[in-house]
Order: C-alpha cells, then structure tokens, then sequence
C-alpha cells in the first residue's frame, strides 16, 4: 500500500492510502497460498455443486439432442429417463423429475458456495482487525476478499462445470447405449457449461459480499476482540 499526501504548503492535510489492483491481486493470490488446505476445501465444495448444476443442465441438452437425431425412436429411453414430449411434438419439455434435479442443484450450489465463502472470511477476523489497525481501508479490504472470491470461483466453477460435462456424457452413454450419439452437436453442451460455471463465478462473488462487507465495517478493536 501506499500513501498519497499534499503538497506542503498547500494549506490542506489530507491522506490517502492506495493499494494498486495488481499488488491486490498479488496480496490475494498470496492469502489462498497461505491457507491452501482451507482453499481447497472451498474450492472442492464449489466444485461439486457446479458439476452437479453442470451434469443435470448438459443431460437435459443431451436427451434434446438425442431426440432432435432420433424422434420417436428415442422417445421410450427419454421418458423412462423423465422427460416428455412438449404439445407440439417437435421437442421435449422438462419433466418433473428435470425440474426438481434443476431446482435442487441450485440450491446445493447456493448454500455450498455461501457457506464456504462465509467460513473462509468470519475465520480471518483477526487478520482483518490487523489490517484494518495498519491503516486499510474498507474498500481495500472487500476488494481483496472479492479478488479471492473471484479466484476461487472461476477455477472451481471451471472444472466443476468440465467435470459435470464429463459426468453427464459418460452417463448417457450408458443409459442411452442403444443409441447412436454420431451426430450430437456440442455446442449446446458447451454453452450449458459455460453457464454453469458463470453461475458459480457469479455465486462466489455474492456469496463472499455480505460477510466481507460486515467484517471491513467493524471497528479494528472489536475484531481484535473476537475469538474464531
């Protein structure tokens, strides 16, 4: 970090500490090499949920794809699979069963995501009160804990969302061996993907803002105060 004054002389005294983006990112990467177990247990938990958000999206694109090449011929594999045709007969609609896989990997991923970021900042109240006690500001504290949030987020979520990929192709393979996956196109798979892991990005992001925003609001003797 560094200082910003006025010139002498010139009628004002005012102070300015300023921490530049890439010493933040350096500060960041350096605090989850320190605590590269803790690290790892967050980025591993974010990393389920998104493989598991990853496998039910991509499986969906994959019973479309299938029945898009095969019609009614894939029809009994997909039904006994959940899905069902829509009104028109062109596609399929979600069935029950999607929509519940759907609906419960968000919420694993939500609150695996927001509880390990809260874990990782309500830890390190201490630290915080330290820096806070060398002259940190609030600002410069939320950007390192967003920076590391983002870290975390775009690594994990990245193979979260290949390994959710991976998981959902060798699935359907297996369940639909009988048919002939030639034509598949990939594209839809890899955007079901990349959406998977924007929303773990996004998710860790969120996830770390409340708890960092509360714990670079407290004042530097009441953190020194607390025991984790």
């Amino acid at each position: 970090m560094s200082v910003a004054t006025d010139r002498p002389g010139s009628g004002k005294i005012s102070r300015q500490i300023v921490l530049p983006w890439g010493k933040s990112l350096s500060m960041a990467i350096n605090s989850l090499r320190i605590r590269f177990f803790r690290s790892l247990v967050t980025t591993f938990s974010l990393v389920l949920a998104i493989a598991f958000l990853g496998f039910t999206l991509t499986g969906s694109v994959v019973a479309r794809e299938l029945f898009r090449l095969h019609g009614e011929a894939a029809l009994p594999l997909l039904t006994s699979a959940g899905y069902a045709v829509d009104a028109a007969g062109h596609g399929l609609s979600a069935g029950a069963k999607e929509l519940w896989l759907i609906a419960l990997s968000l919420l694993v991923c939500t609150v695996g995501i927001v509880n390990a970021q809260l874990m990782s900042v309500t830890e390190r109240f201490r630290e915080i009160g330290i820096m806070k006690c060398l002259g940190a500001l609030d600002r410069i504290i939320l950007r390192l804990f967003l920076l590391e949030a983002l870290i975390v987020g775009v690594v994990g979520s990245g193979a979260g969302a290949l390994l959710g990929l991976a998981a959902s192709l060798a699935a359907s393979l297996l369940h639909y061996a009988a048919l002939d996956f030639s034509g598949l196109n990939l594209l839809p798979l890899l955007a079901q993907a990349g959406k998977a892991w924007a929303t773990g990005v996004g998710l860790s992001l969120l996830g770390v803002l409340y708890p960092a925003i509360l714990a670079a609001k407290l004042q530097p003797i009441i953190v020194m105060r607390e025991e984790h």
